[in-house]
């Protein structure tokens, strides 16, 4: 990639709980797409809105069948991949673990706590190593992008906080939510790695805006959480992710140069696998998301 290529930016949104479809998008077209890791959650939506490509994917599938450890993660990213997916935005429904963040308030995350320990978390395997850095997971020029289109919006926003990663599906005990906070992490979901890591790996920039719905079970004064409490507030979180996705793919559609925060150059020096030592079958498929490197 030369420091003078020009991207023509493609954007690709993945949808949380509640988000199963894209308002106002032109040419819509749901498309199968095939990966080497096997079928995304859904068809993935192809469209266009204010001119700018962009494609949609509904993380838990369009009614929400698949539950958060059951997420072929690797599909979903490389399915984005392979289909020009420059740029990631990442809507995902969370609970809050500070009181100055409530229900119906937007943090546009800078960090991530991965607990999870079930999940697929790298394209790379035997026969082909790579380590990348985690150290900034998440693209700065997006998050920018963001908070711009979201304090212009009037949205409650703030920008930065720790995302803790829990595996689920169940909801943390009090002890789990009180010692996350000791942490202080911002935000508790159960989707958001690997898909980050995954995406790095593919070299697409990404960001999250994650949507509180609830307090968790920390806080005394308000219901511990529950999926009837979690969808009333999803409902109106819903409505204002629309209007910030209308504002932000106009605003990231406009052709640029490599990313300021090299998140399409992460695999620079990541390979450590030597050229005669790698897999020629694993190699074929890492060509999806990689071939850059390859």
């Amino acid at each position: 990639m030369s420091q003078n290529e020009v991207v023509e930016p493609i954007i690709g949104l993945i949808g949380g709980s509640g988000l199963y479809d894209i308002d106002g998008l032109e040419e819509k077209e749901w498309r199968t797409v095939e990966t080497p890791w096997g079928l995304p959650s859904d068809q993935l939506l192809f469209g266009r809105l204010d001119g700018v490509r962009c494609v949609f994917l509904p993380r838990h599938g369009r009614g929400h069948p698949i539950p958060p450890s059951r997420l072929n993660y690797r599909a979903n990213i490389a399915a984005l991949k392979m289909s020009g997916v420059t740029d990631i935005v990442s809507l995902s429904a969370v609970g809050s673990l500070k009181e100055e963040l409530p229900p119906g308030h937007f943090v546009i995350v800078d960090q991530f706590i991965d607990r999870t320990i079930w999940r697929e978390k790298s394209f790379f395997d035997t026969g082909c190593v790579a380590h990348i850095s985690m150290a900034d997971p998440l693209c700065a020029r997006i998050g920018d992008v963001l908070e711009e289109q979201g304090r212009g919006l009037g949205l409650d926003v703030t920008r930065g906080g720790t995302y803790l990663v829990m595996e689920g599906p169940q909801f943390s005990t009090r002890a789990e939510s009180n010692l996350y906070r000791s942490w202080g992490c911002s935000v508790i979901g159960m989707t958001n790695m690997p898909e980050a890591s995954l995406a790095r790996e593919a070299e697409i920039c990404y960001a999250t805006v994650a949507m509180v719905t609830d307090y968790d079970c920390w806080h005394e004064d308000h219901d511990n959480v529950t999926v009837e409490s979690v969808v009333k507030t999803m409902q109106g979180n819903s409505a204002k992710a629309k209007a910030l996705v209308k504002a932000v793919i106009p605003a990231l559609g406009q052709p640029r140069g490599l990313c300021s925060a090299g998140c399409d150059r992460a695999l620079e020096y990541a390979l450590i696998t030597a050229p005669d030592a790698r897999d020629p079958a694993l190699l074929t498929k890492l060509k999806a998301v990689a071939a850059r490197v390859l």
